[in-house]
């Protein structure tokens, strides 16, 4: 019996003796694929036995907490601290807002805090979790298990340019006389003081009690603008009152004009259509319906718009005349016609339109085309002529109305053209008959509750200028219908 149990006590010495030589093994191969895990070995004891020490020396308590620190601090093997930057690849999800693609360049991703995980890097680290003062061996970097094939570069994508503001409508082209600012030093006619001199004279006279002017034209003898759809039903408008005109009639054969169009009281009987999806524009004079349909004794009508000046002449549709338009002078009534988009905004970005009294007679100034005058004063204004207010005069310093200073400021900027006779001297504002409502009238109207000629009683009528004038005959073919057949 006692030497079964010798026998077994030395089965169990030979066991134990062939674990430790195995462990032995395992830890000198281990230290010669690494040698720094020897080292982070060593560490590892000494910092135990530390902690041991600490604890017999009676402050478990602390050494314990300590211990609890250095082990939470210290990374799991294969686990860096630190995060990096790295490339983007499609076969890596990627956690971050991609940066924009730049020339072709693939993003980045942003460097992650510490703890997260998805689609991190571990980065080579010197003894993880080692307590400062301590030296550590390197640890080399783990050569890649595969190279990644390099991703095709992305195409650059067409840089997108800043969006601009929309410059605010205005009819024609941006290079027309409506719509060019006039320049500081732009020639004065030489006429210009008689013959201002005599329309200030003019403008008092109307402003004496029951003078009746200057005026606005707004829900009468003033300019409806109906902006149509391009899938508007179009409809015929008879040319009445007037010698056969073909390239006229042709014009009219297809209006897209609304069933419940009205022109504007009197008996002008204006009216426009406006279709900007295909960019073309149709004018009347003394436009009516009967049951026959729709007619009217005068007008006209233009295509590209955009890019037209504003005035009437053979370019305007094939077959046209200078002698076309529905205002005396061929100038569209659209031009320097103040419209409900430019009250809205508060600024008037173009030239006025005025019509006056004493129009003189047998000339007409570039750019209209004709002219319906009759005064035989050598002082009064031909249509046509081109008025600006004296671009030194500081408006600001005249505390003028609202409305008031809107046309002063388009006056000394774009300036006024003599458009039309009329009674009295009369600006032209857009009739808001298409909007069923009025937003000149009441005390919160564009007009601020008072009548026009209360608003222009201010206007600075004597600083007014007549820039140099190109004056041309008139052939009697151009007058307008009526006056040409009172004149036979």
């Amino acid at each position: 019996m006692l030497r079964a149990h010798r026998l077994s006590a030395v089965r169990i010495c030979l066991l134990i003796t062939g674990v430790m030589l195995l462990s032995a093994t395992a830890v000198a191969l281990a230290a010669g694929a690494d040698p720094s895990w020897a080292a982070g070995k060593k560490a590892s004891s000494a910092r135990h036995g530390k902690c041991a020490a600490a604890a017999r020396a009676g402050k478990h308590r602390k050494a314990r907490k300590a211990c609890a620190f250095k082990k939470a601090r210290g990374a799991k093997p294969g686990i860096s601290r630190w995060r990096t930057e790295r490339p983007f690849s499609p076969s890596i999800p990627s956690t971050g807002t991609e940066a924009p693609v730049n020339g072709g360049a693939p993003p980045t991703v942003a460097s992650k805090e510490p703890g997260s995980e998805a689609g991190s890097f571990p980065e080579p680290t010197s003894g993880s979790g080692s307590s400062p003062g301590e030296s550590t061996t390197p640890v080399a970097p783990t050569p890649p298990v595969e190279s990644i094939p390099p991703v095709e570069p992305i195409a650059p994508v067409e840089p997108v340019g800043p969006v601009e503001a929309t410059a605010p409508f205005r009819f024609f082209s941006s290079s027309s006389f409506w719509n060019e600012p006039v320049p500081a030093d732009a020639p004065v006619d030489p006429s210009s003081a008689a013959v201002m001199g005599a329309f200030d004279e003019l403008v008092a006279e109307e402003e004496q009690p029951g003078g009746g002017g200057p005026w606005i034209n707004t829900t009468a003898y003033s300019v409806p603008v109906y902006t149509v759809p391009g899938d508007q039903p179009a409809v015929p408008v008879q040319l009445v009152k007037h010698p056969p005109n073909p390239a006229l009639s042709a014009a009219w054969s297809a209006v897209p004009l609304p069933s419940d169009a009205q022109p504007a009281a009197g008996t002008d009987g204006a009216l426009v259509v406006w279709q900007p999806g295909t960019d073309r524009l149709w004018e009347f004079w003394q436009l009516g319906y009967e049951a026959g349909g729709w007619h009217a004794s005068w007008g006209g009508a233009m295509q590209n718009v955009s890019s037209d000046v504003g005035v009437y002449g053979p370019e305007v549709w094939p077959g046209a005349k200078p002698w076309w338009g529905s205002s005396a002078s061929s100038l569209s009534l659209v031009g320097g016609l103040i419209s409900l988009e430019d009250l809205k905004r508060g600024e008037i970005n173009h030239a006025l339109s005025m019509a006056i009294p004493d129009v003189r007679a047998g000339v007409y100034a570039s750019p209209a085309q004709r002219s319906d005058g009759r005064s035989t004063d050598p002082l009064s204004l031909p249509e046509g002529a081109h008025l600006r207010l004296d671009p030194s005069l500081d408006l600001a310093s005249l505390h003028l109305p609202k409305l008031t200073l809107m046309i002063a400021e388009a006056a000394q900027r774009y300036g006024i053209f003599i458009r039309d006779h009329a009674a009295i001297v009369t600006f032209q504002a857009q009739d808001p008959i298409p909007t069923g409502t009025n937003p000149y009238a009441g005390p919160d109207g564009y007009f601020e509750g008072k009548f026009p000629k209360e608003l222009l009683a201010s206007f600075p009528w004597n600083h007014l200028e007549l820039l140099k004038m190109e004056l041309h005959p008139l052939p009697r073919t151009r007058l307008r219908p009526a006056i040409w057949a009172e004149l036979r």
